[in-house]
């Protein structure tokens, strides 16, 4: 019973983690004042989380470590990593939450390094809760994960799309000290476009795991393969398709604005 209910405690804190990370990706939604104690929030649940995962720690120096141990642990560290940098850069520019951390680490560098690491949180968070996807989803039937599988690489596809158009690559690569954010997007909308780029990854991290997790037999199937090639076929060619039918995307679309250009000391806070 007391493992059921850990479980269970556990499987709420991943649900509060996952939408306070939707959030905190739409500054245009959320503003100054609550991003930053959105953050404060996310990294208190982070806190606890690791808490209740302890075994995990414990567990690091012992067994053998397979192709899918290997993975878990490197993705785990890695994020653990971009999000301790996210915090601490964000803290040292924050005016409401924590101003006594204000200048911690230089501003300027610190707005760049947290830009970056956020987008690195959100994609390692990303392929972190789709290494457990093969677990929530071996009691469906067949048909069922076919049904999954269409859903997720048509959702993951418009992800992808939506990476691309917002040229994120240029935050994790530490080319632009600024976010570009649609202004123009409804709320509710620019959450769900969350969502999609999140499932892009939670979908490259379903097939990792399936590479990883491979039978003793050394055989492996495409399948999973093929569906993440379907979703990058979708997201490549919408991609194509809108920039040249509009002639502007990411920083170039009008709809799309730079975040706090002039505000360097209350850009965000995780």
């Amino acid at each position: 019973m007391q493992t059921k209910t850990a479980n269970t405690i556990k499987r709420i804190v991943d649900a509060v983690l996952t939408v306070l990370l939707l959030f905190l990706m739409a500054y245009q939604v959320t503003g100054d004042v609550l991003h930053e104690w959105l953050g404060i929030g996310m990294t208190v649940t982070l806190v606890l989380h690791h808490i209740l995962n302890r075994k995990w720690y414990k567990a690091l120096f012992k067994g053998k470590y397979s192709p899918y141990r290997i993975l878990m642990t490197a993705v785990n560290t890695l994020m653990l990593a971009a999000i301790a940098l996210t915090a601490l850069s964000g803290m040292s520019m924050s005016g409401h939450a924590v101003p006594f951390m204000y200048g911690l680490i230089n501003v300027m560098t610190a707005r760049k390094l947290h830009l970056a690491m956020s987008y690195w949180s959100f994609i390692l968070m990303g392929v972190h809760i789709g290494l457990h996807m093969k677990a929530m989803t071996a009691k469906m039937p067949d048909k069922g994960k076919i049904v999954f599988n269409v859903i997720l690489s048509g959702v993951s596809g418009v992800g992808l799309w939506l990476f691309l158009k917002g040229d994120i690559a240029s935050y994790i690569t530490f080319r632009t000290h600024f976010a570009f954010l649609d202004y123009t997007t409804a709320k509710w909308l620019v959450i769900l476009q969350n969502l999609a780029m999140l499932l892009f990854f939670v979908h490259i991290g379903y097939v990792l795991s399936e590479v990883a997790q491979r039978g003793s037999n050394k055989r492996y199937s495409p399948k999973p393969l093929i569906w993440l090639g379907c979703a990058a076929v979708i997201g490549s060619v919408m991609f194509f398709a809108m920039k040249k039918s509009s002639g502007a995307t990411g920083f170039d679309d009008p709809g799309w604005q730079t975040a706090n250009l002039f505000k360097a000391d209350k850009y965000s806070c995780i």
